[in-house]
């Protein structure tokens, strides 16, 4: 049967395409790696460029009646309404799972995140709608951390499942390559049009560039992750129930605690996560006289360094054991927490090396987090499991970071962000001591 004229590709039209794709060869582990970091790096890019604009664009385009302070804690506070909705997501999309497939779940999560980002690119600011700008804003906000809850496809479990006893470090940390890769296209992005265009055309259309072109760069990561669940393997592990979405309530009953520990346990390296990308930001433009787009410069050179340490973490896990590897990690973050003040207030030689120092630490402590939490589960939980824990520990430790730091910073001063991030890494040595007890005991 033959149509002729336009027709709009359906959820199932498109997981058909990769269906028939797929079954033509069998997928080696390289191109599940590839789809893994391809999909990581697309959901990296749709929530960095929501977070640089929190502090170049938002404050004067959707709150231009506050003073410039004011106008980045307010948008720094919608910025952290994705991580609750995140979880939120995760639960309803789960049901979608059980019932439709995740071949449909992924389709329409990634389609919304996709969607919401692009439709910020069209975004009138408050001279032109008032209030309707802030509440577009929070339902574009809350549509992204819905969808990203959704997002998730196992395939990083796959990856591990997987992997040889010897080199699970190196398989765990594959998945994490995603961030940094989405932050440095997001960061080059702004970077070039704040750097080449005035600031008038900057805040008229360049700004909207970066959000326009994510529907785009969903649909390619959409089409890369259907292709891989579509394959034989996949397929055969979901039968097994190996990667099969339990009910929430299931989980929470029988291994709740391990949950709760598990999303303590990366959060020094999810509270640095937002104190070395986003929020340093706010603190150049609203604290110091340095050029704004110099600096993201320098944060996307942060970000290589960062992409770097993702890869020798897998190296160094697989020595010497990932829990061992985190918790150094931690006490190096807590080391780091004491000198960042002095860093931050000791002019560009001291802010660069806060950015290199910080990227770097993120990039051996992020490498092996994911890791770490879905490991803590059985292989019928972990699908569940590591998605719930995740979007736990992205809303404890990541999810309020640019907001309590900025607002601390303006209140208390620099010192109490060291605070903040030290905090964050006794978390994680405590999370890392009981979950060993939890092992010990049998649990």
């Amino acid at each position: 049967m033959t149509t002729t004229g336009f027709q709009t590709a359906s959820p199932g039209d498109i997981e058909h395409d990769a269906r028939q794709i797929s079954s033509d060869h069998r997928i080696s582990p390289g191109e599940i790696a590839l789809g893994v970091i391809v999909g990581r790096a697309s959901e990296a890019f749709d929530f960095f460029v929501f977070g640089i604009a929190c502090v170049l664009v938002f404050p004067a385009l959707v709150f231009p009646f506050a003073e410039p302070l004011t106008g980045t804690l307010y948008s720094f506070a919608i910025f952290s309404l994705a991580f609750i909705a995140r979880p939120i997501g995760s639960i309803l999309f789960l049901k979608v799972d059980r019932i439709h497939g995740r071949g449909m779940k992924l389709t329409i999560a990634l389609f919304l995140l996709g969607g919401s980002t692009a439709a910020i690119a069209f975004l009138p600011g408050y001279a032109t709608i008032g209030v309707f700008s802030i509440a577009a804003l929070v339902i574009f906000r809350l549509a992204q951390g819905f969808a990203l809850g959704g997002a998730y496809d196992g395939l990083a479990s796959l990856l591990s499942l997987n992997a040889p006893e010897k080199h699970r470090g190196w398989y765990a940390m594959v998945p994490q390559m995603g961030a940094p890769i989405g932050f440095i296209v997001a960061s080059a992005l702004f970077a070039f049009f704040y750097l080449n265009l005035t600031a008038e055309d900057f805040l008229g259309w360049g700004w909207r560039y970066p959000f326009f072109v994510a529907f785009t760069i969903n649909v390619v990561a959409l089409f890369a992750r259907l292709r891989l669940i579509a394959t034989q393997e996949y397929a055969a592990l979901y039968e097994s129930r190996e990667l099969v979405p339990v009910r929430v309530s299931e989980l929470l009953e029988t291994r709740g605690r391990e949950v709760l520990i598990g999303a303590f346990v990366p959060l020094a390296s999810f509270a640095l996560f937002h104190l070395v990308t986003i929020f340093p930001i706010s603190y150049i433009d609203l604290f110091s006289d340095r050029s704004l787009g110099e600096f993201l410069l320098t944060q996307i050179a942060g970000a290589v360094l960062c992409l770097l340490c993702v890869v020798l973490s897998g190296v160094l896990a697989d020595r010497i054991g990932r829990r061992k590897h985190l918790g150094y990690c931690a006490a190096a973050i807590a080391v780091f927490s004491v000198a960042t003040p002095f860093l931050l207030m000791a002019g560009t030689a001291g802010q660069t090396t806060f950015i290199l120092v910080g990227f770097a630490l993120l990039g051996l402590s992020h490498g092996q987090a994911s890791g770490a939490v879905a490991s803590n589960f059985a292989d019928r939980d972990r699908y569940t499991g590591s998605a719930l824990t995740s979007d736990l520990s992205w809303l404890i430790g990541a999810g309020f970071a640019p907001l309590v730091a900025l607002f601390f910073t303006s209140t208390f001063g620099v010192a109490s962000i060291g605070v903040y991030l030290f905090s964050g890494a006794v978390c994680t040595l405590l999370a890392l001591s009981w979950n060993r007890r939890l092992r010990l005991n049998g649990v």
